[in-house]
């Protein structure tokens, strides 16, 4: 397959082949740098970073720099007509006038598919608020392969921050698509959102295996798991005995522990008064044994959560994996802009599910407040849209920033009461609902909003309509 022209938007655009194609091309341009410049003589590349940014913006930058290429750039958003209320949608049509390829990191999730979807050249995610980081997660797995080699078998422990690091929601995929098993070690209160958890059973077909307070003590002594993904690849009889894999694997030892740091600038109100616990990662915990042949890695910047003490262990990663950011990212660049070829062969792509997608102008809102389309800029350009991911419950996936919304009622074109002039609606979770085809469903995330455009409640709807009511009518 041919990465020329491709967006880069979650790390699923990616299929493994392409992956190490680009890692192939990293190597080859790692070996021989000064023969890499003029490859992109006469391309522009465009940086819009709307969040602070070091490694990534400047590895980019370098990248460009170093084929040749040239650099125009936005580092504050206040000095951009964003500042005056245009659209994300506006912005991607003028900025593709003059650059050939995007580089986009945002605060709101979703931003990044918003400005592929009006872009008329390449655009690559580089953060989008919480949702993914994709080119951080190539320089993760490089950095794996590079240390390690397979990463089929691997098991990876992901520590700290695991609700709002954008890096890691990222990797968890990859290194599921890539055969490795996975840890979870969240911070108190930082779990892994339900929506990747979701999306990782349902999509990459492993098993999740969820642990009790008083079981991960037993089993693991200090080192706090919460969860574990264990990838196919390993044994069918390990998969099917609970509370044995766990056991099984930490005896094992643990390939990697890849820290983040706490996204305080993404906590809630409530999160940022609470007493949250962050972990610090030192020669202490280190020196356990699950730990002892560990890579000890980190997308930095590292604030609390990572001692410096472990800057001189040679198990520790980080700052290879930041210097890695840049043959990585200009393989990447020559890809989409069509100056390199695959190196690799074509393989078949990983079986993706083919969700039915829902599209209507009302009635239902994705329930991140932090997704594009919240946003008052984007209303004009952007109206919802979701793959109906599951009917128990009926679930939506916004296919901007990937979070799951259960509608609370539902309603068909064909009027399932019989008659096309009684417009009814009915709860979501009733039987009714199960037999709606997907292409007439209506969808609505409450009574009121189905009464505002004109449904009034089905048989199956009353009773859930009235509680919903406040109490003083």
């Amino acid at each position: 397959m041919d990465l020329k022209n491709r967006d880069l938007i979650t790390i699923d655009d990616l299929t493994n082949s392409e992956i190490e194609s680009i890692f192939s091309l990293s190597d080859e341009m790692s070996d021989k740098m000064p023969e890499q410049y003029g490859l992109c003589a006469g391309k522009v590349m465009a940086t819009i970073f709307f969040e602070p940014s070091t490694r990534t913006r400047l590895s980019f930058e370098s990248a460009m720099h170093r084929l040749g290429g040239s650099v125009i750039s936005v580092a504050d958003p206040k000095s951009t007509s964003f500042a005056k209320g245009e659209s994300i949608a506006d912005m991607a049509r003028i900025i593709s006038s003059y650059a050939d390829i995007i580089v986009l990191r945002h605060p709101w999730e979703g931003a990044a598919q918003l400005m592929a979807d009006y872009a008329t050249v390449p655009v690559i995610n580089a953060g989008d608020g919480g949702h993914q980081h994709p080119t951080q997660t190539l320089c993760d797995l490089y950095t794996l392969k590079k240390e390690r080699g397979d990463i089929k078998g691997m098991t990876i422990a992901l520590w700290g921050d695991l609700k709002y690091g954008r890096t890691t929601h990222s990797l968890i995929f990859a290194l599921a698509k890539f055969g490795a098993t996975i840890l979870f070690c969240p911070s108190p209160g930082l779990e892994v959102p339900d929506n990747i958890m979701h999306k990782l059973v349902t999509e990459y077909g492993g098993e999740l295996e969820k642990f009790s307070k008083n079981h991960k003590q037993n089993q693991t002594g200090a080192f706090p798991v919460d969860a574990a993904y264990i990838t196919p690849e390993q044994p069918h009889q390990l998969t099917m005995m609970p509370g044995i894999d766990l056991e099984v694997t930490m005896k094992a030892g643990v390939d990697a522990l890849y820290v983040t740091r706490p996204q305080r600038e993404r906590f809630t109100s409530e999160e940022k008064a609470a007493d949250l616990q962050f972990p610090i990662v030192d020669q202490k915990l280190m020196s356990g044994k699950e730990l002892q042949r560990a890579l000890v890695m980190h997308p930095l910047p590292r604030v609390d959560e990572l001692a410096y003490d472990m800057d001189a262990d040679p198990r520790s990663m980080y700052f290879k994996q930041a210097a890695r950011g840049v043959p990585v990212r200009m393989a990447l660049i020559a890809l989409a802009l069509g100056v390199k070829k695959n190196t690799m062969p074509d393989a078949i792509p990983a079986t993706k599910v083919d969700y039915p997608v829902y599209r209507r102008e009302y009635g239902v809102k994705c329930s991140n407040p932090r997704c594009v389309t919240w946003q008052e800029t984007e209303k004009n350009y952007l109206k919802p849209e979701f793959k109906i991911v599951s009917l128990k419950p009926l679930t939506f996936r916004c296919v901007y920033c990937e979070h799951g919304t259960e509608p609370k009622y539902v309603a068909s074109t064909e009027w399932h009461q019989g008659t096309t002039d009684a417009k009814r609606y009915n709860r979501a979770n009733s039987h009714l609902a199960k037999k709606i085809r997907p292409e007439n469903l209506i969808a609505f995330d409450s009574a009121e909003e189905a009464e505002k455009h004109g449904y009034l409640p089905g048989h199956y709807a009353q009773s859930q309509a009235v509680k919903e009511k406040p109490k003083n009518e």
